[in-house]
């Protein structure tokens, strides 16, 4: 047990002595963390204030008479009672000692397992598979497995799943564009030769993607000829509405009334969001009349939406040409995604798709109908709860299903199947309503003792505070991201060690640029947009992966200087000395690695682990500038600063590792 664990838990005895048991609840003791500051002890206890109002008592006398009570002596050296009631705590350099010398004869660097394993599965990634991935794909699937590793690590049974996207009306346009477009006059044209039979034996994956965009391209192309007047005409709605608001402003007057102002800015927003909409429909109409081809190819297909959704129905009904074509057409479309997977060093332990779950889908709504939970409704099935205005369509009126649907049946085969006590959905914030909605559904279904958790994340932004797109307004994809992460990072490497061999440096610019990708996402809070930087995302200083592999590699070549034999060293049972103020400091942030991990699980915050080890990194330097291994006093002292060399080079490589992140020996 860690030390932050093991004082709630005697704060906790203690607080239940001299109040009613309700009182000394999670939320007081999650008021006890570690300083920032080592003048105020190693941690301090904040929840004498708050108590003290419920008790109508002195916040110094409350916290004087859960001092009284609490039992530290074996942990802590120091309790005090400082300003209005914090209550400072200094750990006993004896405890902190015995736990070092722990972490550093063990495998697990004194990191326990937890006390009661639960099981859970991990649902991360998930892209539709019809299409290459992108860099919206890069949250998910490094959070997900960042999660996955941690939760393994402290004990818990873990099982990842890849969700895929192999079902849907992606897989209807790809097979709607093969059956109209391949082998068709257009194909000899030379930006159209993707289209040739030969062109798709040779490069299939190539083929299956550009087909998928170029039906794309004429499905939104006719999409937004016809919805331009109405967007044109609701734009000018908002104008007006926003000039009668602002009208109301006095003339050449500033208008004191906040409300006033909070309306016209509310409403600008809105004009300002139609208008970019309205914009974009411009452009990709723009862009399709412009090329005579891609013109002459609407104009041939004026339903292609329609036709495309036919299609996709074709294929969930067991449609045989249509299902020749998508099992003609998956493997290789895997077999695209799981290159990106190998380069990322990511696996899962299944890839359940939602073409697995298709033919639960029925007994899934029936259920819900059965129950009394669903009624129909303008044709469609749907789930109403009181807590939401609209209900959620588990089947529409064509007999189609919909996600939730295949959210549904999902949930019921791994709470069923797998046992699950706990599901993380790893997607991006925009789907918060539809997992609220889910999950109340899954409640109301009578699965309800299992921990259902939406983890949610926010965008990836370019140097404009926009999503992240390429100079021509494309989605960027993933794998030129990954291509470009080696290459800069490979430029280093060169430019460092210009006598390193060819292979040596391709190899520090694969660990150095996927490592350095994967922390730039991680290290940021998971619910925050963030702006992307290759150059800050490889920088030598700050907060990166390249700042703690080098630091890494740095120890190590302190180790090797010293000529250290690793397996002596920490079966020795030499004493650890904290000859200096920073020594004690270094060991006090080491024995606290398995809080950090505890800290990431309370609410799936991978970057608190970011943040420990970058934390950890920056403690063990400023013992390296104050203390001398080689010129060390005695030799007991140089042994004990070597396990401390030793024991962080060892933390940072299994915080990296279970971040996904790998390390290197030289840098």
């Amino acid at each position: 047990m860690n030390a932050l664990t093991e004082i709630k838990t005697r704060f906790a005895d203690a607080l239940a002595s001299i109040i009613e048991p309700d009182h000394a609840s999670a939320d007081l003791l999650s008021m006890i963390k570690a300083t920032s500051d080592g003048k105020f002890g190693d941690y301090q206890a904040n929840f004498a204030m708050p108590l003290a109002k419920k008790l109508g008592k002195p916040p110094r006398d409350v916290a004087a008479s859960i001092v009284e009570k609490v039992q530290l002596d074996d942990i802590c050296q120091k309790v005090e009672i400082a300003g209005p009631g914090f209550i400072n705590l200094t750990l006993d350099d004896a405890w902190v000692k015995s736990r070092l010398a722990n972490a550093v004869s063990n495998d697990r660097l004194g990191v326990p397992k937890v006390g009661q394993a639960r099981k859970f599965v991990v649902d991360y990634s998930s892209p539709n598979v019809a299409k290459p991935m992108h860099v919206g794909h890069i949250r998910s699937t490094v959070i997900g497995d960042a999660l996955a590793r941690v939760l393994k690590f402290v004990g818990h049974d873990v099982i990842t799943d890849n969700h895929l996207g192999d079902w849907g009306t992606q897989f209807g346009m790809i097979i709607y564009g093969y059956k109209h477009f391949m082998g068709s006059d257009l194909a000899d044209s030379e930006p159209y030769k993707f289209l040739r039979e030969a062109y798709y034996k040779q490069f299939p994956i190539g083929t299956l993607g550009r087909l998928y965009k170029l039906v794309r391209q004429l499905m939104d192309y006719h999409s937004a000829v016809r919805e331009i007047e109405a967007v044109d005409k609701k734009l000018m709605e908002l104008k007006q509405a926003l000039q009668v608001l602002e009208e109301k402003k006095p003339t050449g007057v500033k208008a004191d009334d906040k409300q006033l102002k909070k309306l016209i800015n509310a409403a600008r927003s809105r004009v300002e969001a139609q208008r970019q909409l309205g914009e974009g429909l411009i452009k990709k109409i723009a862009v399709v009349d412009a090329n005579s081809e891609l013109k002459a190819l609407a104009d041939a297909h004026p339903d292609i939406n329609r036709a495309v959704l036919l299609e996709t129905a074709a294929l969930h009904e067991g449609d045989q040409e249509n299902r020749k074509l998508w099992n003609e057409f998956l493997p290789h479309c895997r077999e695209d995604i799981q290159r990106i997977y190998q380069r990322l060093g990511v696996t899962f332990d299944y890839e359940l798709g939602e073409s697995f779950f298709h033919d639960m889908l029925g007994e899934v709504a029936d259920e819900f109908e059965a129950k009394g939970f669903a009624r129909t409704s303008d044709g469609a099935l749907c789930v109403f709860m009181d807590q939401y205005e609209t209900p959620m369509i588990i089947r529409k009126q064509d007999g189609a299903f919909l996600y939730a649907t295949t959210d549904l049946a999902t949930i019921k085969y791994r709470l069923n199947e797998w046992q699950a006590d706990a599901i993380l959905y790893v997607v991006d914030h925009r789907q918060h309503q539809h997992f609220e909605k889910v999950f109340d559904a899954v409640k109301l279904w009578g699965y309800d003792e299992a921990e259902l958790v939406h983890v949610s994340f926010g965008t990836v932004l370019g140097d404009d505070g926009k999503p992240f797109k390429t100079r021509s307004g494309d989605t960027v994809n993933l794998e030129t991201l990954l291509d470009e992460a080696e290459t800069r990072a490979i430029a280093i490497a060169k430019e460092a060690n210009p006598d390193l061999e060819t292979q040596q440096q391709e190899n520090i610019g694969r660990v150095v640029g996927i490592g350095g990708l994967k922390y730039a996402d991680l290290s940021q809070h998971r619910a925050s947009d963030y702006k992307f930087s290759y150059e800050k995302m490889l920088a030598m200083k700050g907060n990166t992966a390249t700042y703690l592999q080098y630091s890494y590699a740095r120890v190590q070549g302190i180790l090797r200087r010293m000529e250290t034999d690793l397996d002596e060293l920490r079966s020795s049972a030499g004493p650890l000395v904290f000859e200096e103020d920073v020594e004690r400091t270094l060991a006090v942030k080491l024995v606290r690695f398995g809080e950090s991990l505890d800290e990431v699980l309370v609410e799936y915050k991978p970057n608190l682990l970011c943040n420990y080890l970058f934390e950890l990194t920056q403690t063990f330097f400023q013992f390296y500038d104050q203390c001398s291994v080689k010129d060390a006093s005695s030799d007991d002292v140089r042994n004990s600063r070597l396990k401390l060399c030793d024991l962080t080079a060892r933390t940072i490589e299994k915080g990296l590792g279970l971040l996904g992140i790998g390390v290197l020996q030289q840098m």
